[in-house]
């Protein structure tokens, strides 16, 4: 089996080294991340600057190639050029941080999964750890592993993305895996506010923790619960239910 680990805290975070830790001994595992952290960038890529690539010695842990892009850079530099053959399984992470909810949207970690099934046909895993005081991305990595071996064992079919988000193990092991969907209860956010030197505002954005109720039976409500949430997720954006709708809708015959 050969896998190809990548992630969007870089590849020096610990969840790196802890996910390359849990799986390696599966098959043939390679690591192309990016060089530095890249959290929030969603799917983007690089089109008007080159890419650097070279090989890098982490710790003790393992050999990679460190990319100066984003998350789903790496993939697809990874499928087009520095890899022999493509691999059997994608795997992002272990995030810092949960993905769930509308957040998924924003999270390179999901992105880079994505890119994976989108653009080579890959099925794919994003792993993500809910932040505490002490996160515990070793454990969450017997996790990841446990997970990845019933999707694997599983034989799923090429285009299968799923995401799965770890709730924080300060207090002992999840208390078990929940299948859900994603929440579409939008988080809250805020920025704080400063002047700067010019008389000019400068504004940090301060990101809302998930809702605590109100969304039974989501990704984000098992989490809070304390359970792994796992969640497939799909990349075709068509509203197909509203296509009918929208056709009838008084559209130009021709334009001169």
């Amino acid at each position: 089996m050969r896998i190809l680990l990548t992630n969007d805290d870089g590849i020096l975070a610990p969840g790196m080294g802890a996910l390359y830790r849990a799986v390696q001994d599966l098959g043939e595992v390679t690591v192309v991340a990016p060089e530095t952290s890249h959290s929030g960038v969603g799917h983007a890529i690089s089109v008007q600057t080159p890419i650097a690539a070279r090989r890098v010695r982490v710790r003790n842990d393992f050999e990679g190639w460190a990319v100066a892009g984003r998350p789903a850079d790496c993939v697809k530099l990874a499928m087009l050029e520095l890899l022999d053959k493509r691999p059997d399984f994608v795997l992002s992470g272990i995030n810092a941080g949960i993905n769930t909810g509308v957040y998924t949207r924003y999270s390179g970690t999901v992105a880079a999964a994505a890119e994976a099934v989108i653009f080579f046909g890959v099925p794919s895993m994003a792993f993500s750890l809910e932040l505490s005081d002490q996160p515990d991305f070793d454990r969450a990595g017997r996790i990841a592993r446990r997970i990845f071996e019933r999707y694997a064992a599983a034989r799923p079919p090429a285009r299968t993305c799923v995401n799965v988000n770890i709730p924080a193990l300060d207090s002992g092991w999840p208390e078990g895996v929940r299948v859900c969907p994603q929440s579409m209860v939008p988080a809250g956010a805020e920025y704080d506010r400063q002047t700067d030197s010019r008389g000019g505002y400068v504004f940090q954005l301060i990101p809302g923790g998930p809702e605590p109720t109100g969304d039974a039976g989501t990704d984000t409500q098992a989490v809070l619960e304390r359970y792994v949430a796992v969640t497939p997720l799909i990349f075709d954006a068509t509203d197909r239910g509203a296509l009918p709708q929208v056709s009838e809708w008084d559209w130009p015959e021709g334009f001169e």
